[in-house]
Formats: C-alpha cells, sequence, structure tokens
C-alpha cells in the first residue's frame, strides 16, 4: 500500500501548475498565518492559561484577545460567548448533545433540514437511542429548507432547531433570519444552532441582526490551521457541558487550550474580513468563470445549487454524467488539479452525497459529482488552468467507460 501512495505521489512530479481546490476537505494556510502562530510555540504564552505564573498570563490573555476578535466578526457582545473546540464535528456535538441534555426535562424533538452537514445528523440520529426524535424538513431542487414544511414540523415538543447558513456541498444560503423568526414564533424557548461553517467570512452574518443561540464556527474553512474551531454560545445562555476534565478558560471544553491554534484562528479570521467586499466579489467572478466554463464545453453536465446571490461565493458543485466522481478525482490529480467527489465524510463507504439525494439527483449523478471551492488567492490564471484540464480529464474517462461498455 505505502508503495502505490509513493508512486502516485511520484506521478506528480514536473506538473505544469498546481490548483488546490479541495478547501472542503482542508487548506493551505497562508504565510501571514504561520508567522502568526510561532511564537507561541515556544517563545511566549506557551503555559497553560488557568496557571498564575508569566507563560500562564501570557496564554490567557492571547486566547481572550484572539476569542474577543472572532466574536467581534460575527457581531458578538464579549469574548466569553465564543468557546473554542478542535474543530466543527466536536462543536456540533457540543451544541446538540448540550442542549439535548439541558432541556431534555421540556421536549424530545430535534428539528433539522435533511442536508445538514453529516457531523449534526449523526448526533441527532445518536440521540435517538435515548429517547429523542429527530424531524427532518424537506429541501427543494436547490437546496432551501420548505418553510411550510417546517411550520409543520415544530411543535411543544421541539427544543432544538439546526439549519446551516450555507450548505457546505452545493453553497445554498439558506433565509437563516426567516427560519429563525418561524421556529421561535413557534415556541420561542427553542434553542436555535445554526453551522455557519461555510458562511463565516464568505457572507455577512451578524448574531446581533438574526439572534441565533448558538453558531459553529471551523478554522480551517477560512484557511486557519485545522485543529481548532469554536461554538459560539448567546450571552446568558447555559449550555451544558458533554466531556469531563480539566477546566481551562473554556468552561465549555475542558482541557488545556491549543494557543498556537487559537492564534491562527484568529489571524485566519482577520485575513477574512479584510477587505472582505473585495475579496468576495473576487471570489465571485472566479466561481462564476469556472461554472461557466464548465458548463459551456462539458456536455452533460449538471450544477448543482443554485446560482447567483443565493450562491456561497466560494462553491462549485457540477455532476459529470457518465463519468464517476472518484476517478476523475484522480484523473485531475495526475494533472495538479485538486478537488472532492461528493461529501467527504461518506466517500470512503462509496455512498452517493445525502445533499444531492436531497435536492432529487439520481445516484448516477451524485457518483459523477466534483465539488471545488475557490479562495481569494485564487487567480484567473489559475482557472484557466482548471478549464483546460477539466474536459481532457472527462472526456479520458468516458471513453474509457464507453470502451468497457462496449465490451
Amino acid at each position: 500500500m505505502v508503495e502505490s501512495v509513493e508512486e502516485l505521489i511520484k506521478a506528480h512530479e514536473g506538473l505544469e501548475r498546481e490548483v488546490y481546490l479541495d478547501i472542503e476537505n482542508s487548506s493551505p494556510v497562508p504565510e501571514e498565518v504561520v508567522e502568526a502562530m510561532l511564537p507561541y510555540f515556544n517563545r511566549k504564552a506557551y503555559g497553560n492559561p488557568t496557571l498564575t505564573h508569566k507563560p500562564g498570563w501570557e496564554a490567557y490573555e492571547v486566547i481572550i484577545k484572539s476569542a474577543k476578535k472572532i466574536a467581534s466578526f460575527l457581531g458578538g457582545k464579549n469574548p466569553e460567548e465564543i468557546n473554542f473546540t478542535p474543530g466543527e464535528t466536536e462543536a456540533n456535538n457540543l451544541a446538540i448533545i448540550g442542549t439535548a441534555l439541558k432541556k431534555r426535562k421540556e421536549g424530545n424533538k430535534i428539528v433539522i433540514s435533511e442536508i445538514e452537514p453529516l457531523s449534526i445528523i449523526h448526533v441527532c440520529e445518536m440521540l435517538e437511542k435515548y429517547g429523542f426524535k429527530t424531524e427532518k424538513v424537506p429541501v427543494d431542487k436547490e437546496g432551501f429548507v420548505n418553510l411550510e414544511k417546517l411550520k409543520e414540523k415544530i411543535d411543544k415538543d421541539t427544543v432544538l432547531a439546526c439549519f446551516s447558513a450555507v450548505n457546505n456541498e452545493i453553497g445554498t444560503i439558506q433565509p437563516i433570519k426567516e427560519i429563525l423568526e418561524i421556529v421561535k414564533d413557534k415556541n420561542p424557548d427553542i434553542i436555535f444552532h445554526t453551522d455557519l461553517s461555510d458562511a463565516y467570512g464568505r457572507i455577512s452574518f451578524n448574531v446581533r441582526e438574526i439572534p441565533v443561540d448558538l453558531a459553529t464556527l471551523s478554522s480551517y474553512k477560512i484557511l486557519g490551521p485545522r485543529g481548532v474551531g469554536a461554538l459560539y454560545v448567546r450571552e446568558g445562555f447555559r449550555l451544558q457541558r458533554i466531556i469531563e476534565g480539566q477546566i481551562g478558560t473554556q468552561r465549555l471544553w475542558p482541557g488545556v487550550e491549543n494557543t498556537p491554534a487559537i492564534v491562527g484562528f484568529a489571524k485566519a479570521s482577520e485575513l477574512a474580513f479584510q477587505n472582505f467586499e473585495q475579496n468576495i466579489s473576487h471570489m465571485k467572478r472566479l466561481r462564476d468563470k469556472l461554472i461557466e466554463g464548465i458548463l459551456g464545453n462539458v456536455e452533460e453536465t449538471i450544477l448543482n445549487g443554485p446560482t447567483g446571490e443565493k450562491r456561497s461565493p466560494d462553491n462549485v458543485n457540477i455532476s459529470f454524467l457518465k463519468c464517476e466522481g472518484e476517478a476523475l478525482t484522480i484523473e485531475l490529480s495526475l494533472k495538479g488539479v485538486y478537488v472532492s467527489s461528493g461529501s467527504a465524510c461518506t466517500r470512503r463507504a462509496l455512498q452517493p452525497s445525502h445533499v444531492l439525494i436531497a435536492i432529487g439527483r439520481k445516484f448516477e449523478e451524485a457518483h459523477g459529482s466534483i465539488l471545488m471551492k475557490v479562495t481569494r488567492y485564487h487567480t484567473e490564471e489559475d482557472i484557466n488552468y482548471v478549464l483546460r484540464v477539466i474536459p481532457e480529464a472527462v472526456a479520458r474517462l468516458r471513453k474509457i467507460y464507453g470502451s468497457m461498455g462496449e465490451s
């Protein structure tokens, strides 16, 4: 196995260009972020922030400053509303299980959309073993929540509603304010959680204008370091802790804080919101160029998700008919274009994306999907190269599949 991996990596030597578009699953970290993190490994603030000595005080100060910075980009009131976790998955677990434990005497229903990330769906399914019920609200062909069905799902037993602001796979920007109002009008005591991992740094979202109770953030999805995320918890709401251990500055997530990663998360946030409108305009231009270039030059392709202002500025998800997604990712990788097929969380099981099935795609259409995400660092030349490589790769695979079918 090691030898085959080494051979695959070696096959990439001498590439004309490399274009990394798999931001959904990991991301390169900009030099500015790396430089911001480096001092906190061994030169300053390397202590445990709960301890009463200089390195500990320094660590405490930098963690609070980082939390304050991130809170400010959300429109939050204070740094205590930001609770750092090891990532998006842990933040979603904390939000859902913590609320379920806190509200279990009031009801047992959780309402989510059909296209929530698996770190939400799987947690809700796990809670069903302990007496909770999950109601999934259907979506339309572009991934928008059916608001009339939502109204029907909310009742007196509902304790939690989870709706992501932006879908991670197809880029649908949900009308979260309207969804929140529907939920709270039906029952103001329902806790409202939104996963902002694919919204933070890409669309404007202010927790004072859209007063959600809980919101998940991811570092790597804004080009920060892996291994850190955060859960925004509205001031005044006491969420139940779900793991136990040494309590540090983060009451809801015990253990010694990862100071360098937290600093990197804050720096990545700063860069994401620096020249925000200019960055978003740049990403939209590259997104649209990629979508139009593929749909206009490759036959039998389908755009998954909405267009224009209804779509996240970074998201491109296209199904290539008569083409298998995993094979296409390998073919493109050999040309230096790095993408993912379908949902990263399901591809190892060779199952089609639950998101694409929910919006009405057939299994073969879902299996032929490719997800790409652009950033402020990508260039016109990068997209031109991708648009040159993709038609060639698709044609080659279709020819192979065609010849296999004939035989």
